[in-house]
């Protein structure tokens, strides 16, 4: 779970992506969800969404031409790191849950394929080699999460929302995770609430921001109204200890930067969702 420690000495977060693919259910909408390793250096055993770190590799310059989506610069100054992160988001996607955007249709056969490929090559000498040419606009920015400052390992992660690619059902790596599932977001959080998975802050806020939307429309409409500046949760120790984000009167930021309660109480060994 959470390795949190007020006295540690902050180190710099490393450049991150996250993806919430979404794809109409018999229940509603749905979003694919992985069970990450429990010998995972970060989050192990936790129920999370595909995502990684950025690789140096994802700054290939064959990537330029691929264009973004309108906001996605809101992420950054400068095109090229923006570029960066939406690549990381699809290879991460194809390596944790065989979901990938191409500007030519691929089904899950051949996402099984490429994402193969990717043990012996770069995602851009592996995309080139299919003939694949990365859709990065169907990467809506969503949000923008920083690990909080008392973790040993930091994040900066930006979240994009992505309607699963048609003809992908999606499948888990079976090495860097342990399950992979589609749910809606409201079963995910009630089988949170019983006690049965585990997950982050971060994790649990996208699920209750997407619990109202009942089609793909409604949750990109729901992406554009997201502010993009950085939410890092910032530890307080009093009333039994909670993390408090951007817009609380126990944060630093006094501007609210994502919808719902300000803070995250630590109940029953998991952090809640509350306000002050």
């Amino acid at each position: 779970m959470l390795d949190l420690d007020p006295s540690r000495a902050p180190v710099a977060p490393r450049a991150a992506a996250t993806v919430l693919a979404l794809r109409p259910g018999a229940a509603g909408l749905e979003i694919y969800c992985i069970v990450r390793h429990a010998k995972s250096g970060f989050m192990g055993g936790l129920v999370a969404f595909p995502g990684g770190k950025v690789d140096p590799s994802d700054h290939d310059a064959r990537f330029d031409a691929a264009p973004l989506h309108p906001r996605a610069l809101d992420l950054g100054d400068t095109p090229e790191p923006v570029r960066a992160l939406a690549v990381a988001a699809c290879r991460e996607a194809l390596e944790e849950a065989a979901l990938v955007p191409t500007i030519r249709a691929l089904d899950t056969a051949g996402a099984l394929s490429l994402r193969a490929a990717l043990a012996g090559a770069t995602f851009a000498d592996a995309l080139a080699a299919a003939g694949l040419t990365l859709d990065l606009s169907a990467l809506a920015p969503f949000g923008r999460w920083i690990t909080p400052a008392a973790e040993p390992r930091r994040f900066d992660a930006a979240f994009f929302l992505l309607a699963s690619p048609e003809g992908q059902r999606g499948q888990h790596d079976a090495h860097e995770t342990t399950d992979g599932f589609w749910r809606t977001p409201a079963d995910v959080l009630a089988r949170w609430r019983a006690g049965e998975l585990q997950i982050a802050p971060p994790t649990a806020r996208a699920l209750e921001l997407l619990l109202p939307c009942a089609t793909l429309d409604d949750a990109r409409a729901l992406a554009a109204r997201q502010s993009l500046l950085p939410v890092c949760p910032e530890l307080v120790a009093e009333a039994g200890g909670f993390l408090a984000l951007p817009g609380d009167p126990a944060h630093s930021v006094r501007e609210r930067r994502v919808d719902g309660p300000t803070r995250f109480v630590l109940r029953d060994g998991r952090f809640e969702s509350s306000d002050p």
